[in-house]
């Protein structure tokens, strides 16, 4: 089991397939946490964030369970769409708040499960 102490960042089973296409690599993703870490991002409330990623071509949407862990949700484009729009922000911030009532033991089923993986230790080194 991990040390709560520490954050731990994360990417859905359907992130990680969209990064790959994207060729955004975990390297890149824990670089872009630790700048999140940081108040280097868009703070849309409710535990959603906005950030760009690869030379500022992709948005992505970061779900934080209070500073635990961190789950990369969704990508897109910025030449494919602008923005999210409310209806998708208030789904993020409806799974923001399943994610905080979420343990550590929770969030380790979840990848065993294969529905997240398990990038890095917030702002830390690339595990795997």
């Amino acid at each position: 089991m991990a040390d709560p102490a520490i954050p731990r960042a994360f990417k859905s089973a359907w992130f990680a397939r969209t990064a790959k296409k994207a060729k955004i690599s975990d390297a890149m993703l824990c670089k872009a946490i630790a700048q999140v870490m940081a108040g280097q991002a868009d703070d849309l409330g409710g535990g959603v964030f906005k950030k760009r990623l690869s030379d500022n071509q992709y948005r992505s949407i970061i779900l934080a369970r209070g500073g635990h862990f961190w789950v990369y949700q969704f990508l897109f484009a910025k030449q494919d769409r602008a923005n999210i729009d409310e209806a998708e922000l208030q789904g993020f911030r409806q799974i923001a708040k399943v994610y905080a009532t979420m343990t550590q033991a929770q969030a380790d089923g979840q990848v065993s499960d294969g529905y997240w993986i398990e990038i890095c230790k917030a702002g830390l080194e690339r595990e795997r």
